[in-house]
């Protein structure tokens, strides 16, 4: 795959994206399966997750411990040998989520459930508080550990890493993923 760092689709490339997916990195097992909401019209161009410029995930990962070096999109896969994944809970991408419908939100929660029984990772963790609250129905009293499972997997819910997401700085988010990642550890 190309390396999104020096790839940069052009605006139409971008705009061809809508409704396209990026391949899930997930297999069975996984401490840490990431849930992003759905994939951005940029990430779809490319065909990896989190590869806008300005999205925090990447580096939040190295930052929060778990990885070892940074990666970007362009080293999604690598996060196999680390034993995490990432999906999202709509797999078509759009220019925003606040396109998605309620019926496409609460059918991928239920695509979402039935990858997490198939995959049994030892914890999920749904990127963003809103998109949780309207996939399932359920509010978030605070970012973190959750006091149910979703599909038999612990169950986090985390802000999104999006650089759009004013509300948390990137120290703050860290600190958040960093327990994330030492739970995670404890299960191993």
């Amino acid at each position: 795959m190309p390396d999104t760092k020096s790839l940069r689709p052009t605006p139409a490339a971008v705009q061809s994206a809508r409704g396209r997916t990026v391949p899930d990195v997930i297999a069975p097992g996984l401490k840490v399966l990431f849930v992003g909401i759905n994939p951005s019209l940029y990430s779809a161009a490319i065909g990896r997750h989190f590869a806008r410029p300005g999205n925090r995930f990447w580096p939040l990962l190295h930052g929060a411990g778990f990885t070892t070096r940074l990666l970007s999109a362009d080293r999604q896969d690598a996060l196999l040998d680390y034993g995490y994944g990432i999906t999202n809970i709509v797999a078509e991408a759009t220019a925003n989520a606040a396109e998605l419908t309620p019926q496409q939100l609460a059918t991928g929660g239920c695509k979402l459930i039935d990858k997490i029984e198939q995959n049994r990772p030892a914890c999920v963790a749904i990127l963003g508080l809103d998109a949780y609250r309207r996939a399932f129905g359920e509010k978030v009293r605070r970012p973190g550990a959750q006091t149910h499972t979703l599909g038999g997997a612990t169950l986090w819910v985390l802000p999104n890493p999006s650089g759009l997401n004013a509300h948390y700085q990137l120290d703050a988010l860290v600190r958040l993923y960093a327990e994330l990642r030492q739970a995670a550890q404890d299960k191993v």
